[in-house]
């Protein structure tokens, strides 16, 4: 049977003018509104050639009938002034600064010089990213900045905690494993019939343009993990601290953690919303990816509520992973963790004004405040309670930290090597690759020994068996 060809769409859509670079923001949707509204007759590739003509001489068009509020909305962003950064940057709070980056150090200087920057504070496992750094906390005033929220909008921990005895892992792991083939997808890969969740009814996917395209994808993606360092993985709870919020007993238990975020929905909001702050807020070279949006903004709007969504379709895409793997075990979780990083909230200062706090690789430790801070796949991660220290913005790290690029992973690790520690750990992994290996992160008891002022350990998860993107049996162990 042949494989049907699939039509591509005659109705001009905003990544059609992203491929021949009109602006971002408000020239865009107006030019959607006013192609939507008064050129339909017009074939896509007219109607592009109009858009082109009014982007070139928009000076000509000021005055015209429909095509006026465009020309105006691209004249106004062409007389954007420079925004200079501040003479003397604001001091930080830095945790664990002997296992640093320089990169990171260098990013959060020039953060620190921005003209709406409030307060901020660097986490021990921070390294060099775009420009937040990793490990990064700024708070701001009435602006979010897209790179200090992070590519991957609303990424997560989510941790399920089950009335099974640790000793079922070791006895039925072929079993967990395929648990993990059939019930976790990641990558490019999708299940052929997502499940339904009431996050893609959302009002924004029909308000918003450039989310309003992403809704289809968005679906495909449902209940899914992202590549890189997104997991989903069976392993041990030990349950430490007899005071916990879920009123279990001191013990060792079976549980599910993983790790991922808002897929293609966020990656293509952070870049659509950086474009348009990189338009109307025009930074030096060296802080450019740190341009902001003013949240009294239309486009500020916008992106907040985006934002908004794809933290919320993230937390989704976990909720259906654990429903699943639940499913599969016949039982239902005694206790459930979740905690995001990758967002920014509003928040009140030690004075009570309202502030923007960007946690780029960070996890939110306002007091009493749960979360989850994993290590790597063979070292343990931790549920903390945060103690709401200000000098962090109430904040600690979201994981160990890498201390090896990717790129350089790949060029000096062995798989033999890596095999055998991960042997010795007594871990199974299916699938990932040398640049998720144990040694390109930080220890994470050095990392944790760095943030005691800011959480303290409610219990300890030992990661067992662990899935991640790539080829099942790369990593496997022989």
């Amino acid at each position: 049977m042949k494989k049907k060809n699939k039509q591509k769409s005659t109705k001009l859509a905003a990544s059609d003018l992203q491929k021949i670079g009109f602006p971002a923001g408000k020239p865009l949707g107006t030019a959607l509104n006013i192609i939507h509204t008064y050129y339909t007759d017009l074939g896509k590739n007219h109607q592009i050639e109009l858009l082109q003509d009014v982007m070139a001489a928009p000076d000509q068009y000021q005055l015209h009938a429909t095509l006026g509020p465009l020309a105006q909305a691209i004249l106004a962003r062409n007389e954007t002034k420079p925004v200079d950064l501040k003479q003397e940057r604001q001091e930080y709070k830095v945790y664990g600064a002997e296992g640093i980056q320089e990169g990171a150090f260098q990013q959060m200087e020039i953060a620190m010089c921005l003209p709406v920057t409030h307060a901020g504070a660097l986490m021990p496992d921070a390294h060099q990213g775009y420009g937040l750094p990793i490990g990064g906390v700024l708070a701001t005033l009435n602006a979010v900045i897209p790179y200090g929220v992070g590519v991957d909008i609303g990424c997560r921990m989510s941790m399920s905690i089950y009335d099974i005895h640790h000793g079922f892992l070791n006895k039925n792991r072929e079993e967990l494993k395929k648990m993990l083939m059939d019930n976790t997808r990641f990558g490019f890969t999708s299940f052929k019939k997502p499940m339904y969740h009431e996050v893609m009814d959302r009002h924004e996917f029909s308000e918003i343009p450039i989310v309003h395209e992403l809704k289809d994808r968005a679906y495909q993606q449902l209940g899914t993990s992202g590549g890189g360092n997104h997991f989903v993985e069976f392993g041990t709870v030990e349950i430490q601290d007899a005071n916990n919020e879920f009123g279990l007993p001191l013990g060792t238990y079976l549980s599910v953690l993983s790790h991922s975020g808002s897929r293609g929905l966020g990656a293509n909001i952070a870049g659509y919303y950086t474009k348009v702050a990189m338009d109307v807020c025009r930074l030096p070279l060296e802080a450019k990816h740190l341009a902001w949006l003013d949240l009294d903004t239309e486009a500020g709007q916008e992106y907040w509520m985006a934002m908004n969504l794809a933290g919320d379709y993230a937390s989704a895409c976990h909720h259906q992973i654990h429903q699943r793997l639940s499913a599969a075990l016949g039982t239902e979780p005694m206790a459930t963790i979740e905690n995001h990083h990758n967002f920014a909230w509003k928040e009140k200062d030690a004075k009570g004004r309202e502030v923007i706090v960007h946690r780029k690789g960070a996890t939110p430790a306002g007091k009493g405040v749960l979360g989850i801070i994993p290590g790597s796949m063979a070292t343990p991660g931790f549920i903390v309670r945060g103690k709401g220290d200000p000098a962090s913005l109430n904040s600690a790290s979201h994981g160990a930290g890498r201390v090896m690029s990717r790129t350089q992973a790949q060029k000096t690790l062995s798989l033999p090597d890596v095999q055998k520690q991960l042997k010795k750990a007594g871990i199974e992994v299916i699938g990932s690759s040398l640049d998720e290996a144990p040694m390109v992160y930080k220890d994470i008891h050095k990392v944790m020994a760095s943030q005691e002022d800011l959480v303290e350990i409610v219990g300890t998860f030992q990661p067992k068996i662990v899935r991640m993107n790539g080829d099942e049996k790369y990593m496997e162990v022989d």
